[in-house]
């Protein structure tokens, strides 16, 4: 028996439409702020990660699906999306009709990471990008979107996280003396972490391994190192959150490990994923479309990770389940056609309804009408079909009505049904 592909999993019905219904609660609140959908490709010329996300990063190093196409041209299966949004608005010069611009997608990345709880190798994400807006109103204003998505989707045990990178006039101070602390506690950092000191020193701040959080524990703040002009950016974005009263917690090691984030970063974390803590995170990336041969232009945005999302809502999946209003329990070949009939009417009218279509027995039609969770049942036999009239149960409440079967069959049918 051929099986899933390791990392990989199937959606399957029952829990596709609580996918559903968490898509529909965010496409209707993106909507609402004025973003619009785009829809990018799966594959993309791997020279876009390696130049956006940075070549010394594990995504590019050690986790990307990367492969030759028949001309020897790398190709790369997508590990994120605002890398490919960003080259869609450069490539189709959006900029010159209006810079400022509001994206959503929802769809499958690609990486090659150990599976675990919440995390897949193909995994899903919905992501909310604005383009063309430098002002900390509107980091305030992306926070404030996702607390409210997932209050709408009733998550709880969630705490909002922010910090501040700095930009490229600030950091570099820092880098200095992170590098320096650095230097002196490489044999007490993990393998990873050793390697990154040198490459990549700001991800050492992000490990979750204990002690390389014991021996980072006296690192300097990149707080402690901001310009005046991000200071005053990252007090504006505390003051705009307070005022709308989303709680927030200062967190001096949160970083990200992509090199084009700047200034604002911000995470939602729960307790409900273990080790694995991390629902969402986005932050600034003023510097990525000018690195991407475009105009330079202020972005923000951020990433939810659908899979994890769909183990916390508070939704239950019971009552997001697609039901048939109608089961019609039709014995012999001639009620069948009768059935058959309405209920291909019925599908057209917006109700779903469902018949046997084995000519099984009347017992067998009703254990699966009740299987199927149908409301409503008709049973529809030959003397039925001889006196012109059957009845039509309400499987809740017992109570039963009388229909009369002629050419208005399925209009009467929906109008009990309605």
């Amino acid at each position: 028996m051929i099986q899933l592909i390791r990392g990989f999993k199937d959606i399957l019905p029952g829990e596709a439409e609580l996918w559903q219904e968490i898509e529909r609660v965010s496409r209707d609140l993106f909507e609402s702020f004025g973003f619009k959908e785009i829809r990018i490709p799966v594959m993309e010329k791997t020279e876009l990660f390696a130049r956006s996300i940075g070549e010394h990063t594990d995504i590019v190093e050690k986790e990307m699906y990367t492969f030759p196409d028949r001309k020897g041209d790398l190709i790369t299966l997508r590990p994120e999306a605002t890398a490919s949004i960003v080259r869609s608005y450069v490539q189709h010069k959006m900029y010159a009709a209006d810079p400022v611009r509001k994206f959503y997608t929802i769809g499958p990345m690609f990486r090659r990471e150990r599976p675990q709880k919440g995390r897949y190798r193909q995994f899903y994400q919905i992501n909310a990008e604005v383009i063309g807006v430098d002002a900390p109103y509107i980091d305030a204003q992306l926070i404030f979107l996702l607390a409210t998505l997932l209050e709408r989707l009733k998550v709880t045990d969630v705490a909002a996280h922010i910090n501040s990178l700095g930009c490229p006039e600030c950091r570099p101070a820092f880098r200095e003396a992170l590098t320096a602390l650095l230097d002196g506690k490489k044999e007490r950092l993990c393998e990873d972490c050793a390697r990154r000191s040198g490459t990549n020193p700001l991800r050492v701040l992000d490990c979750k391994v204990p002690a390389c959080r014991e021996a980072m524990a006296d690192a300097p703040s990149l707080l402690e190192y901001l310009c005046e002009g991000c200071k005053a950016h990252f007090d504006s974005v505390q003051r705009s959150l307070n005022r709308l009263g989303v709680p927030f917690v200062i967190d001096k090691k949160l970083v990200r490990g992509l090199d084009y984030y700047t200034r604002t970063t911000f995470e939602i974390q729960t307790g409900a994923l273990g080790a694995q803590s991390a629902v969402a995170g986005g932050g600034r990336y003023d510097g990525l479309i000018k690195m991407l041969d475009g105009p330079d232009t202020p972005a923000i945005g951020f990433a939810i990770g659908l899979d994890r999302l769909a183990e916390i809502v508070g939704l239950r999946q019971a009552d997001l389940e697609k039901k048939p209003r109608l089961f019609i329990a039709a014995l012999g070949d001639a009620c069948a056609e009768k059935a058959f009939d309405w209920i291909c009417r019925l599908g057209l009218a917006g109700v779903h309804a469902e018949m046997d279509m084995a000519d099984r027995s009347l017992k067998s039609q009703m254990k699966q009408a009740d299987r199927c969770g149908a409301d409503l049942v008709l049973i529809l036999g030959e003397s039925e079909l001889a006196s012109g009239s059957a009845v039509l149960r309400n499987m809740r409440t017992k109570e039963q009505a009388a229909v009369v079967i002629d050419d208005q069959t399925a209009a009467r049918l929906l109008a009990h049904i309605q």
